[in-house]
């Protein structure tokens, strides 16, 4: 932008960083021919270098200044001789000194062994993170170089080095200080810690330096996720149920007991069959001692009363059904009964058999 002046004055240009740019960890100037007396804003919250052939020849404070070799000597190395002595010609960066924060970063971490299951689980993490240039020369020369940079091209890089230093330094503390992996959001504090250390190694050497950690969470892939959980549940029933047997037999009478309440298996002999054997085993595992020569199934020692038996009846000749004792017509096809055989001959008084013909004393026939 440019401000013409009457009669003999010289034209003069004025340097800022523009509004829309006043978020930008970085902006360059777009000219790199600069008027003599040209007046320059530097923000409270930002430097401006020159750097001319990848050297940073040098900086302004902040506040408002006179491009003038008179005041600033090092304005000395920049001139430009075809011009006369008039212009200077540099790259002008603004390199912001603020915190930039509420920065995001995320992503997959590494696969490690939980050490109550053994199982490798895979992590994941989410988090903010605040971001200050600590060396805006180091930032320039190191980092962005020559062109236009742009804050994504730094937080990128910056959030990059915070996944690395998570997947070394702070995965090598889960795994030898035996951290469980469900719960680890309990270790949030620790693991902030630990990383805000480890990161500034990687960041110091291009100017950046990050200052706080935020809004951590740490959590598994969901699939790991439910295994873990299905595992601790399955632990914890085997310690209440005295053994992984007990526990065993338990969940299979529920799942059986279940199907049953669905309909799926009421009626069924085979799902009844195993129910009783199931059944048998949990007594037998519960203490009751079966009797000797018996299995697991054997009826306790406790004295059963014994059950009268039930007189035989006569059976249809017709249709062989079984009738109660004096029924003279079958209940079931209603035809009569046949008379029952006499209990003695009649002959001799000898008690005859069930069925026989003849007397077995005498050899009498039998009416």
């Amino acid at each position: 932008m440019s401000l013409f002046g009457k009669g003999n004055d010289l034209t003069r240009q004025f340097i800022a960083r523009p509004d829309e740019a006043k978020d930008e960890i970085l902006y360059k100037w777009p000219d790199l021919t600069i008027r003599k007396l040209t007046q320059i804003t530097v923000q409270p919250d930002e430097t401006a270098l020159f750097i001319k052939e990848g050297k940073v020849v040098g900086t302004m404070p902040q506040g408002r200044s006179t491009l003038d070799g008179a005041l600033w000597p090092f304005l000395g190395d920049i001139i430009d001789l075809a011009s006369g002595g008039n212009m200077y010609r540099a790259e002008v960066y603004f390199v912001g000194t603020r915190e930039f924060v509420s920065l995001p970063f995320g992503g997959p971490v590494d696969n490690i062994e939980d050490p109550e299951t053994g199982l490798a689980v895979g992590l994941r993490v989410f988090g903010e993170y605040a971001l200050k240039v600590s060396d805006p020369s180091a930032l320039i020369l190191k980092l962005v170089g020559t062109r236009q940079g742009t804050n994504d091209m730094i937080t990128d890089w910056a959030r990059e080095q915070l996944l690395k230093a998570l997947r070394t330094g702070v995965v090598k503390k889960l795994t030898t200080e035996k951290w469980p992996v469900l719960g680890i959001a309990g270790r949030t504090s620790d693991i902030e810690s630990a990383l805000l250390t480890d990161v500034q190694g990687s960041l110091a050497p291009y100017g950046l330096t990050i200052t706080t950690l935020g809004n951590i969470t740490i959590s598994l892939n969901p699939t790991d996720e439910e295994t873990l959980k299905g595992l601790r549940k399955d632990a914890a029933y085997t310690r209440l149920a005295g053994g992984f047997r007990e526990y065993g037999v338990g969940a299979a009478l529920k799942g059986i007991g279940e199907g049953a309440a669905a309909g799926g298996g009421a009626g069924n002999p085979a799902i009844l069959g195993v129910g009783m054997g199931l059944g048998g085993m949990v007594g037998g595992l519960a203490g009751s001692a079966p009797p000797a020569g018996g299995g697991l199934g054997a009826q306790p020692s406790s004295p059963v009363a014994p059950v009268a038996p039930v007189a035989p009846g006569s059976s249809c000749a017709s249709c062989n059904a079984a009738n109660p004792p004096g029924a003279k017509f079958c209940a079931s096809c209603g035809k009569p009964l046949a008379p029952p055989a006499p209990a003695h001959c009649t002959q001799c008084g000898q008690a005859l058999a069930a069925g026989a013909h003849f007397c077995g004393g005498c050899g009498a026939a039998v009416s």
